[in-house]
């Protein structure tokens, strides 16, 4: 296939005086990748909120209730691969609302739904319809931000993956008590294919094509580069598979957010029974307590995007500013789940478990940023491998640690949790941020 070189790219010179004052139409992508993750998980939770409902209207089991989770991992997981490549051939602005509007449309068709074997096929459409959004909106980020933003757009990014429980589960209860389980589905469903149409009519695939976008903001996003406008008629290319799969930072790059998802999967399926059965929390007191651990997270989150990016601009590598708060953010993490299940009291517990989850959100913030930066103009590929390897290794979490929980008890569960982090910062030792992926568009480009 054509290699990507200065032949067949058309450069628009960066010197153009005197400039307006600089847009900053960039930050509406990071909004709008907030809104989509928001309704990601939004619609996640949806069945979980209305479980008892259904369960009693239509006389599902537990067990029938899990199948359906899973059958949502397995399709979505299995879908991540395609959907970065289809990213990078279509464009993030076609693939991205088209995701938004397909998993909003089976949503409002769960609704619809009667039969245990009508709900599993929903649900796995469901799962193929969320598969592109990380990619795509990574991929989109590579466009739209300079290296050295890319960290906070990616926290606006994850901030909707905690807004989304913390806003949605209220405001689906309240649908539900009002009309019904359904109207929870029917209302989401309808919500998402509005943003998926605004995103479509207000964001373009790269930032020249928009009209919000003045020069001296491209100049900005190029960060000192010439301002590079693909030409359209150049032909379109698959990545380089056989390059990546030799890479270590391929597979660690992946195995990385596989151990983070593990410990954030854990937690997402058993921090409210362990609180309770381990501590012995009570209800309301649960619901409280477990908020605070999910808030640190999402501050964490923040608070690395904006390091890292402060760090990069001061002229600190992405090798320092994105491995090194990723491998150490797991490290610390692993400490924190540690000292959780060393500790009795009710306020340590928290306390440590926010400080773990604190930490874990540094990793969740660089594995994004990473991704992009490894993969250039295959970010899409980069991102889908790594969501894929991720899901895969993060959904054994719920089995095996209700595994460990039965036969040796929490203490012991929570201390095979805290071994991942170990595991994901010795992946980070391989991962190398400012060295692209081979047959990327920045390793041509420098000469490497």
């Amino acid at each position: 296939m054509q290699p990507v070189t200065e032949s067949n790219l058309a450069v628009q010179p960066t010197q153009s005086a005197p400039l307006a004052k600089r847009t900053n139409y960039r930050w509406m992508m990071a909004f709008f990748a907030m809104l989509m993750i928001f309704m990601n998980y939004i619609d996640r939770v949806n069945l979980a909120v209305a479980a008892p409902s259904i369960m009693r209207e239509l006389h599902f089991t537990k067990v029938q209730l899990g199948v359906l989770q899973s059958v949502f991992f397995f399709a979505y997981a299995l879908s991540q691969i395609p959907s970065g490549t289809l990213v990078e051939y279509f464009g993030h602005r076609r693939i991205v609302p088209l995701s938004l509007a397909w998993w909003s449309i089976f949503t409002s068709l769960t609704a619809a739904c009667r039969t245990f074997g009508a709900w599993v096929v929903i649900r796995a459409l469901f799962g193929i319809g969320e598969a592109p959004a990380y990619p795509g909106l990574n991929t989109a980020f590579f466009n739209w931000f300079p290296k050295r933003e890319r960290g906070r757009a990616v926290a606006m990014m994850l901030m909707g993956s905690k807004l989304g429980p913390v806003l949605g589960i209220p405001a689906a209860t309240l649908l539900m008590i009002n009309f019904g389980w359904r109207s929870v589905f029917w209302c989401f469903g309808a919500v998402g294919v509005l943003i998926a149409v605004a995103y479509y009519l207000l964001l373009t695939t790269h930032p020249h094509e928009s009209r919000f976008v003045n020069q001296a903001e491209l100049e900005h996003i190029a960060d000192g580069r010439p301002v590079v406008i693909p030409n359209k008629n150049q032909k379109k290319e698959l990545a380089p598979w056989g390059h990546f799969l030799r890479s270590p930072q391929f597979w660690c790059i992946g195995g990385q957010l596989g151990t983070a998802n593990f410990v954030s999967y854990v937690f997402i399926a058993w921090l409210p029974v362990y609180l309770m059965e381990a501590h012995h929390f009570s209800l309301k007191a649960m619901g409280f307590a477990a908020a605070i651990p999910e808030l640190s997270f999402a501050i964490g989150n923040v608070f690395c995007g904006l390091l890292s990016d402060y760090l990069i601009g001061h002229k600190i590598t992405t090798s320092r500013a994105r491995a090194w708060l990723g491998g150490g953010g797991q490290l610390c993490c692993c400490f924190g789940l540690y000292m959780t299940a060393m500790s009795d009291g009710k306020v340590l517990t928290i306390g440590w478990l926010a400080f773990a989850l604190w930490f874990l959100g540094f990793s969740m913030n660089v594995s994004w940023t990473s991704a992009s930066d490894l993969g250039g103009r295959f970010s899409g590929t980069v991102s889908g491998w790594m969501n894929f390897l991720g899901n895969l290794i993060g959904g054994l979490a719920p089995m095996v640690i209700a595994w460990v929980a039965t036969g040796w008890g929490w203490k012991a569960a929570i201390l095979a949790t805290s071994l991942s982090g170990v595991v994901g910062a010795l992946c980070w030792i391989f991962v190398r941020p400012d060295r692209p992926l081979k047959g990327t568009y920045e390793q041509t480009a420098v000469g490497a």
